[in-house]
């Protein structure tokens, strides 16, 4: 017999979003309960930097905003510095000095980042219900008309490259720091394909597994050499990834020489004949669980931000601090942040290990 007390669950706050900021030194999480000084839900809240900008929009049960209104909130003068206002629930902002990017369910609308701020150029998308959108420096890749493309924008240029990066619409997306490389999943959630920003062609091909997943996150590190995927399995992968610099090594490169099987899987079974492919993919070359939670969002009815599944709070999004430090961090009403580190063992193999964990709602 079950002895155990019943948790009132409607007593405590949940966030119904979380996002790092471009170098992932800070995250921002959007409460039920607000944001700031704010006393209503904030859906999504995403920081320029470490600067006092943040893109705020409403959520959860009592919003402060209405869902299809997005505010750059100013914190040092605690007032909206922009308000922009769409026909439809907005449902991922992404900042940077010079430009804002809102992404609508079927549209990617681009603003300089001025006052008052200057529309630059609307593409259409096809179904998008998370928003995504990676910014970079030059470049702005989005989910193209059709599902599972990719659509490239040069942002000084406008010129537009498409990629056919799946079969089924997208689920997740990724740019490296240098905006160099791009990183895609799709609903189907077993392989992630990394492609060069430059000339769209495909650079490798990894696979998280031979099951269905929900793909969450994924992240390059900050020598843009390495990729960090998280999954609704619970489990965080690391992937050595080939850049368009390193290609002319790629011989010299164990985890993506054809005839190696260092980071295969199978081993040398990967290099018999008339296998399944399956069998000579290449896997990451480490992994590591993190905690997932099992609470239901109060904010089920309001849009979900990238990271997240249908009717939860946004899960594993991942940050690296640098190299060799991995954070993960997850909404809902266990609201934490866990971090890993990468290690070499004394096998010769590297691997991804909790250095922590803390909980940031408190309690």
């Amino acid at each position: 017999m079950n002895t155990r007390r019943v948790i009132d669950e409607s007593i405590g706050p949940e966030s119904l979003s979380a996002a790092f900021n471009h170098d992932s030194s800070c995250f921002s999480v959007g409460l039920d309960t607000g944001f700031c000084d704010f006393n209503a839900g904030i859906g999504v809240v995403e920081m320029l930097g470490q600067s006092n900008y943040l893109a705020i929009v409403g959520g959860g049960r009592n919003p402060k905003f209405p869902q299809n209104k997005l505010v750059i909130w100013d914190d040092v003068k605690q007032k909206p510095a922009i308000t922009l206002e769409f026909r439809t629930s907005v449902l991922r902002v992404r900042l940077s000095k010079s430009r804002i990017v809102v992404a609508l369910l079927n549209s990617i609308h681009v603003f300089a980042f001025s006052t008052p701020p200057k529309k630059l150029s609307v593409f259409e998308t096809s179904d998008n219900p998370l928003g995504l959108a990676c910014l970079g420096q030059k470049l702005l890749a989005f989910p193209g008309r059709s599902p599972g493309q990719v659509q490239l924008t040069e942002l000084e240029t406008g010129n537009i490259s498409i990629i056919p990066a799946h079969g089924s619409p997208l689920r997740a997306m990724g740019m490296s720091p240098d905006g160099e490389v791009l990183a895609t999943a799709s609903e189907a959630g077993t392989l992630i394909r990394v492609f060069s920003t430059a000339n769209c062609t495909k650079l490798a091909e990894l696979r998280r597994g031979v099951d269905h997943a929900v793909i969450f996150s994924l992240a390059f590190s900050p020598s843009n050499n390495m990729l960090a995927v998280t999954s609704d399995k619970s489990t965080l992968h690391v992937f050595d990834i080939p850049h368009p610099h390193n290609m002319a090594r790629r011989s010299q490169s164990p985890a993506f020489t054809p005839d190696d099987g260092t980071n295969q899987k199978w081993g040398f079974l990967g290099k018999l004949p008339l296998l399944p492919r399956v069998f000579s993919d290449v896997y990451s070359f480490a992994s590591a669980h993190f905690e997932i939670g099992d609470e239901i969002s109060l904010g089920s009815a309001s849009p979900q931000p990238v990271g997240s599944s249908l009717g939860r709070p946004p899960k594993g999004v991942i940050g690296w601090l640098d190299d060799h430090t991995i954070l993960v961090i997850g909404s809902g009403r266990d609201g934490r942040w866990e971090r890993f580190v990468l290690r070499d063992g004394g096998d010769g193999k590297r691997y991804c290990l909790r250095d922590g964990w803390k909980r940031y709602l408190g309690g």
